[in-house]
This record gives C-alpha cells, structure tokens and sequence, in this order.
C-alpha cells in the first residue's frame, strides 16, 4: 500500500470512531461528480451518454461543499465527465481541503497541463490520472490518438511540482498481463505514488460491450499479472485483502454505501456504477431508503460481473479491521496466485423481476438511446 501515513491514520482513526459507535453503514469515499461532459468518448463509459442540455449542467460550489459536509466521508473522489471542464473546480478543491478531506482528482489529464496553475501541491490533493496501459492500449481504449503522451507530460510536471500523483487503470477484455506488467513497470519509473486498479464494469449505456471483463476472467488475468510483478516493486492504492479479492482469494460482497455518489442530480442509488437506479434528496435518505438487498453480485444480473474498488475496497477494509492477522499475512506475502479460488457468493435471485430495484425517476433525465427509442 502506497497511502501516505497521515492519510492512513486519518482514515483508520475514522474508520475506528464509526466502528466504535456501532456504525454498519459508514461512508469511506464520496464520488464526487460535479458534470457529466468530458472531452473524450471512451468506448467503455456510460457516463457521457445524456442529452446536450444535461452535459452542459454544472454543480455550483455551494452543492459540492455541501454534500461534502453532509455525508462526511473522510475522502472525496472527483469524477465525471472530466472534472477539468468545470470552470470552478479550483474553488471546490480548496473548499474541500480546508475541511481537511483528501482529495483524489480524477482527470484524463488533457487539460491538467493548463490548468495546474489553479492548484497548489498539498498533502491532502492528490492528481489521480486515468491511464489504462502504454501508449497504444491507452489511446485505444479511450478512442484518440495522443492521449497517453499527453498524459504523462502532465504525470512528469506534476511530480515536478511536488503534486501527489497516482494512476487510475481499468483493465478490459483482451489485456495481456506481460504487456500490463510493463506498464506498471512504466508508471512506477515516472515515480507516481501508486496505481489504482479495477476490472472494467459492463455499464449499460456503454457503445463497446465486448469490452468487459467476466468474474473468472478477471481474476485469472490479475493473477498472471501479479504472478509477474513478484520481484517488481508496484505500488498500489488500494488495501491487501482488496487486492488478494482480485486474485480470486476471498468471497466479498459488496457495499456500495462506503462509496455514495453524489452528482447533478442528487444523491445516486445505489452506487457510482448503477446510473439507472433512481436518487435520494438527501444523503441520510439514501442510506436509510436504498433497498440495499437488491444490489450486489448474486442479487442484481447488473452487478454479476462487478469487481470494482467502488463496491470492494470498502468491504476489504472492513475485513481489515475484523481479521486483522489475515490483512497482515496478504499484507506480507502478497496477493496469492496459485492454488483454488475461493467460492463465489451464492446466487439469490431466479429471474430479473425479483432483482430489479424501485426506480425513482428525475425529470428531465433520458439517455439519447432511450429518448430517440420513445
């Protein structure tokens, strides 16, 4: 784990304080999601997928700062879209560190170049940069040419400038773990503080969904990946037991209310991947009003295939905390890669009505797919 201590210690004190109190359902990481437009058209995004007019929405200052205060969490995650299109991220930045939340800002790094005079190095900011493999890999699968090389211009700068750096990487189908192991290789050269991994999720509104990645076909590929990397020194954002998850080595459900999104149009049901599920007013109601037994893999058809850190890195922290001899063996020897997988969790539903949650429709919100349908 390459999380700085006073980050570690913040967030593990606060971890602790909710478990003490008898929290279940504690917020770890807000998804912060201030627009929807973005500057690319990634062939495996469902977020940019709504009408013009909605594109064009932006979250003011005061909204963002709000939902910050109102649910808490000890770090808050900026997304999109592309968040460097909104004209004033600068001040929501600055508002969210003197709260003292650690900030990861999400960025494609297209803008980061010119915009970097905007911000200034703190231990509570850091650039988490979307790279998804070398050059070729990365410009592909974000659909243009010239992106990975913009990318790490904005990486080298960065670090230059004393900014805290990670890489966030989702891998899809066809990836080739000795090509992948390289690319750790080069990212860990350029010396970003850690790489943030996730299998590609199957969103729904995506325009390539041949992309993703199975459950089984995820967990081998990590494998192979991590079966390579053994005398390799990669850093990585993410817990022991999350990783040790990927590689197939613990049976995890998921708990999307450690990462609750908020964005334009309010608090999201029932996690940052599901965008179809209907929002809460509040983020008290979106705790207490979500039918959370209908989501998570073996519940919903949507989430059979979801491995994502949005949905696991909060239940691999929880485990953490309750085993925490079994966090310190993955800790020490690393991700296990050989031998049986542990078993799935088991599958609950019979058929899609029995999975499908209550919609909450928002008006004015209709996909261009479903809108030219009606």
């Amino acid at each position: 784990m390459s999380i700085p201590l006073i980050q570690q210690y913040r967030v593990g004190s606060y971890i602790l304080g909710r478990k003490l109190r008898g929290k279940k359902r504690y917020p770890l990481v807000l998804m912060l999601e201030p627009l929807f437009q973005c500057n690319l058209a990634c062939a495996g995004c469902g977020k940019i997928d709504y009408p013009d007019g909605i594109l064009k929405r932006r979250m003011s200052v005061a909204e963002a700062l709000g939902a910050v205060d109102e649910c808490g969490a000890p770090v808050v995650s900026i997304a999109g879209g592309e968040p460097l299109v909104h004209r004033e991220l600068p001040q929501i930045v600055a508002g969210i560190i003197r709260r003292r939340k650690f900030v990861y800002l999400c960025t494609n790094a297209i803008l980061l170049r010119k915009r970097m005079d905007d911000y200034t190095p703190s231990p509570y900011l850091t650039f988490s940069i979307h790279l998804d493999g070398k050059r070729q890999r990365h410009d592909a699968s974000v659909c243009q040419e010239g992106v990975y090389d913009k990318a790490v211009a904005a990486i080298k700068q960065a670090l230059e400038r004393g900014f805290r750096v990670t890489i966030n990487c989702t891998l899809f189908s066809g990836e080739n773990a000795d090509e992948v192991a390289d690319f750790f290789d080069d990212v860990t050269g350029l010396g970003v503080e850690g790489i943030t991994l996730s299998p590609g999720y199957s969103y729904d509104h995506a325009p390539r969904q041949d992309l993703f990645l199975a459950r089984t076909q995820s967990k081998q590929l990590f494998r192979d990946i991590f079966r390579r990397g053994r005398e390799r020194r990669w850093l990585f954002n993410h817990s022991s037991l999350y990783l040790d998850f990927l590689t197939g080595n613990q049976t995890y459900h998921c708990t999307p209310w450690s990462n609750p999104t908020y964005n334009i149009f309010g608090w999201q049901k029932p996690c940052y991947l599901l965008i179809d599920e209907g929002y809460a007013s509040s983020y008290a109601k979106l705790v207490s009003d979500t039918a959370w037994h209908r989501y998570g893999t073996g519940r919903n058809r949507k989430c059979d295939n979801c491995m994502a850190h949005c949905g696991y890195e909060g239940t691999a922290v929880d485990d953490t905390f309750a085993h925490p001899l079994k966090a310190l063996g993955a800790f020490l020897r690393g991700p296990r890669i050989e031998g049986d997988m542990a078993p799935e969790v088991p599958l609950l539903y019979t058929d899609r009505a029995e999975t499908d949650a209550v919609l909450v429709p928002v008006e004015g919100i209709a996909h261009r797919e479903r809108s030219s349908a009606a």
